[in-house]
């Protein structure tokens, strides 16, 4: 069969997919568990969704969150923190930590004949931490020496300062490691009363997917943890009762960076949160404008202007309502014209410039093509199930992801876009050379540009 280079081969069928049935139980203490089943190969995954992350930190305390999360594997029970990971290298298991906005996230994958051993090692980090004053100094430097690296680093700069504008006074505004005051300001005690009010188990589920039958995964589960016994009056911030952040004082802010040959710049507003009924919709008028590499926003600013090696947009759900940003690397001397062409084009995709069929199909085949894909492992499908918790989405959401996408018509992608990006909030952020991009940003004529620095 010949082939064309010049050409894109036709597209096969879509592939169809169906997620794993659910069974959820709670036991009497009020920690919720839910198992999948998962045979293709002998492993466990074993996740704890603790729905509390950055945005549950007290106002005068950033990133307490974070590190609480990460001192749980820092000794726990009657294991030092060499003695956790010993124990965890002796069952091959593998810890994964993330902490987000939203929620901590313990996760930990092991044989599934190590299953009791590796819930014990759970059980002990999530309930019986240590909390010592040793390792609370080592994990606080590193952060802190994290903190000073990003100092160096523009697109952190960028990432601090736009988030900081964006959401002033919010809970969403800082980033899940917190500021340098903050950390040097917390104390074990800090940890220690955060822990208690987070980490209870009626506010906590389980997730176990895995080469079991759903009642073994659960009897296990409720072996280590039936015992667990703590409450907190004490409530978590709830995210679905967040107020909207108040508007960017300046929409255009300039942080310092001298002689830096590139400017790196970001663009947003609030967009929307993760349970909108426009989520899908979205998801295609992003791939279109900037989120792939033949997006109108890079084929622009790249393979036109070439004032940059990619430039890209996402929006970064969350249960309320989170950014839309466009991330960008550009030559000093383009910066105003980069960021004249970025709002150009977010402006033409609400309609303008509407959504054409061939971009629709574009746009859908990279969110679908390939979407088993994201639920081949039990890590996989445990964070997967963990989604379907945070946000209380349905059952059948993930089976049901490629028809709703793939139904989806030009009109309404554009009429999405419309309603959820908007030029006129827009806030963008440049870090670059002053003296090299302050007159061309004064003549885009963008109202007052604020000087900023980055805390």
């Amino acid at each position: 069969m010949a082939a064309h280079r010049g050409r894109p081969p036709a597209l096969g069928p879509e592939r169809s997919f169906t997620f794993p049935d659910i069974h959820r139980t709670t036991l009497d203490n009020g920690l919720k568990v839910w198992t999948v089943e998962h045979h293709q190969v002998p492993l466990v995954s074993v996740l704890a969704l603790v729905p509390a992350g950055a945005s549950a930190d007290p106002p005068d305390r950033p990133g307490l969150a974070a590190i609480t999360g990460d001192m749980l594997d820092e000794g726990s029970g009657d294991r030092s923190a060499l003695d956790v990971h010993e124990a965890l290298g002796r069952i091959g298991a593998q810890l994964e930590l993330d902490v987000g906005h939203d929620a901590t996230v313990l996760g930990l994958t092991t044989l599934e004949r190590y299953l009791d051993r590796g819930l014990e090692l759970v059980r002990d980090m999530l309930i019986r931490p240590r909390f010592e004053q040793r390792e609370f100094d080592r994990v606080r430097d590193l952060r802190l020496n994290r903190l000073l690296q990003m100092k160096d680093m523009p697109p952190a700069l960028a990432d601090r300062a736009f988030t900081q504008l964006l959401y002033r006074h919010h809970p969403y505004g800082h980033l899940p490691i917190g500021s340098e005051g903050s950390l040097r300001a917390l104390m074990i005690r800090d940890i220690a009363a955060f822990h208690r009010r987070a980490y209870v188990p009626s506010r906590i589920t389980l997730i176990a997917v895995g080469d079991a039958p759903h009642q073994a995964l659960t009897s296990a589960i409720a072996r280590a943890f039936a015992d667990w016994r703590a409450e907190s009056p004490d409530p978590i911030p709830d995210p679905d009762a967040f107020p909207a952040p108040a508007a960017p004082a300046s929409r255009l802010a300039l942080v310092h960076r001298s002689a830096a040959a590139q400017s790196e710049l970001r663009i947003g507003h609030v967009a929307l949160p993760r349970r909108s009924p426009d989520y899908h919709g979205a998801l295609v008028a992003n791939m279109i404008l900037g989120g792939q590499f033949v997006s109108r926003i890079n084929m622009n600013l790249r393979e036109d202007k070439g004032y940059t090696y990619g430039a890209r947009t996402a929006f970064e759900f969350r249960r309320a309502p989170g950014p839309f940003v466009l991330y960008a690397s550009v030559q000093a001397d383009a910066t105003a014209a980069a960021l004249r062409e970025s709002i150009a084009e977010i402006r033409a995709i609400r309609g303008e410039r509407p959504v054409t069929r061939q971009e629709l199909e574009l746009g859908r085949a990279s969110l679908t093509r390939g979407y088993p894909r994201s639920f081949e492992t039990a890590d996989q499908i445990a964070r997967a199930a963990a989604q379907l918790s945070l946000y209380g989405l349905p059952d059948d959401y993930f089976t049901s992801f490629v028809p709703t996408v793939l139904a989806l018509t030009e009109d309404e992608v554009t009429a999405i876009a419309a309603r959820h990006i908007d030029p006129a909030k827009l806030l963008s952020v440049v870090v670059g050379d002053r003296e090299k991009v302050l007159p061309s940003l004064r003549a885009l004529d963008a109202g007052d540009i604020a000087d900023v620095s980055v805390t």
